[in-house]
């Protein structure tokens, strides 16, 4: 076999073609159309083209209106080519998503759903973002979905030491991300989500037993998502909370699947594409049912990502009543002890670190460091020690609040040890929030303490 060949076969637009049944002149005659229809003017069709742009050996790139002639053939949008650049772009065109995210909300259809999180990591460029639209039907969907009953199958019987042993499992995970950062676990939490849903395949089970289970792999799905945004990946985050949403829906537990959509809303309001309305979507939707859900600091957590939906979307004074909502909620709870043990994380502290970052995003930085402070000095205070990546991210967006208040020696204090927890805790968006401070302070590079904090962080 020619080694030349079967690479030239394995290129993402030679196999575009086939999965079309297009040839190359097919093919080029349909992006010659599209160039000059899109104003690019005339573009040859002569077959030669392919074989260079696909060639094993130096091939040839197209240049970027070709390529976005290109993509428009098959409906890929000019942003994903210019974000994700050649060949990968084409990977878009071979992934039919709409298998996973079409699926019907039945059992059959959240061990499919599951099948594709825990399944193996792939290119990141290979996915999409979930659209607007797809997330309202999601979370309607969800809030109708019917639990699942007991299993059929006639594999081993398992019972409720079994659900236990998850539970206990996935409570290491939570603090070992909290602990080493999303690249550690992420691995890990796939693999729960593998092992679980295949016990929910191939095992027999009580209906007790089977939406323990269900639980137990939408927050191990809910896991393996935050761990992906955490490390960038927002595309494949919401493919995980996607099939964790669903496998919620399957446990009957409206608590479990609020605190999906809390989560989601987070990737939705937090990522590059900002997209707040849909944050509020999911919110809105799991709040819908806020007496199905059974913990305090559950609700809490959704009025808090309320907040930082609406400072977002620059609603000052919707943000700030969530936030009397969270408190109110946290107020009226129970003690840790008694909550469910993945909301260890919840307390007052949290809920001003929430309210300054609120306050940073409406442009108003007084009000921004006044939380900040009162999350460390509350008697209910945030905890640093347990939450290295959250303290440094609040730690940035502190610092951020003093640069706008033009106080360069406070900026700088307070970065400094949040570079120091970030050299322990990898996390992306801990890197974006110094990148984007230091971009912020190069304005006043020549005043000597920025100077050097520029230079210790290059």
């Amino acid at each position: 076999m020619d080694v030349c060949t079967t690479l030239e076969d394995r290129h993402p637009l030679t196999r575009l073609l086939a999965l079309r049944g297009w040839t190359n002149e097919d093919y080029l005659r349909r992006v010659s159309a599209k160039h000059r229809a899109m104003g690019y003017g005339g573009l040859g069709c002569r077959k030669e083209k392919m074989s260079r742009w696909t060639r094993p050996v130096r091939p040839q790139v197209p240049n970027e209106p070709t390529q976005i002639a290109m993509a428009a053939v098959v409906d890929i949008p000019a942003y994903e080519v210019l974000a994700r650049g050649w060949p990968h772009w084409v990977l878009l065109a071979l992934r039919d998503q709409s298998a996973v995210w079409d699926a019907p909300w039945t059992p059959e259809g959240t061990i499919h759903a599951l099948d594709d999180s825990g399944g193996p990591a792939v290119d990141r460029r290979a996915f999409l973002t979930a659209g607007a639209g797809t997330i309202a039907a999601a979370i309607a969907q969800w809030a109708i979905a019917a639990p699942t009953p007991a299993s059929a199958a006639a594999g081993r019987r398992i019972g409720t030491g079994v659900a236990d042993r998850f539970d206990s499992r996935l409570d290491d995970l939570r603090h070992l991300d909290d602990d080493l950062g999303a690249d550690h676990v992420y691995d890990a939490a796939r693999a729960e989500v593998r092992l679980i849903n295949r016990l929910l395949r191939n095992a027999s089970y009580t209906e007790t037993t089977g939406q323990r289970l269900y639980a137990s792999a939408a927050e191990a799905s809910r896991l393996a998502g935050w761990c992906a945004y955490d490390a960038g990946d927002v595309a494949a985050a919401e493919k995980h909370l996607h099939a964790a949403l669903r496998a919620s829906a399957s446990s009957g537990d409206h608590t479990v699947g609020a605190i999906v959509a809390a989560f989601w809303a987070n990737v939705r309001y937090g990522s590059a594409t900002s997209d707040p309305r849909s944050a509020l979507d999911l919110i809105d939707g799991a709040l819908v049912h806020r007496g199905r859900i059974t913990s305090p600091r559950v609700l809490t957590m959704l009025h808090i990502r309320r907040a930082r939906a609406y400072s977002i979307a620059g609603e000052p004074t919707a943000a700030y009543r969530a936030i009397d909502d969270a408190l109110a909620a946290y107020d009226s709870g129970v003690p840790t002890a008694d909550d469910l043990p993945s909301m260890y994380w919840v307390n007052a502290g949290e809920i001003h670190q929430a309210a300054a970052s609120a306050a940073l995003s409406l442009h108003d930085p007084a009000r921004a460091l006044h939380h900040f402070t009162a999350a460390v000095t509350h008697t209910d205070p945030y905890d640093a020690e347990k939450e290295p990546r959250g303290t440094a991210i609040y730690l940035l967006r502190q610092a951020s609040a003093y640069l706008v208040l033009g106080d360069l020696d406070g900026t700088v204090e307070t970065a400094r040890p949040a570079v120091d927890l970030m050299g322990g805790v990898n996390s992306a968006r801990g890197n974006s929030a110094l990148a984007e401070l230091r971009t912020d302070l190069a304005r006043h590079s020549s005043t000597p303490v920025v100077k050097d904090f520029l230079n210790e962080t290059a």
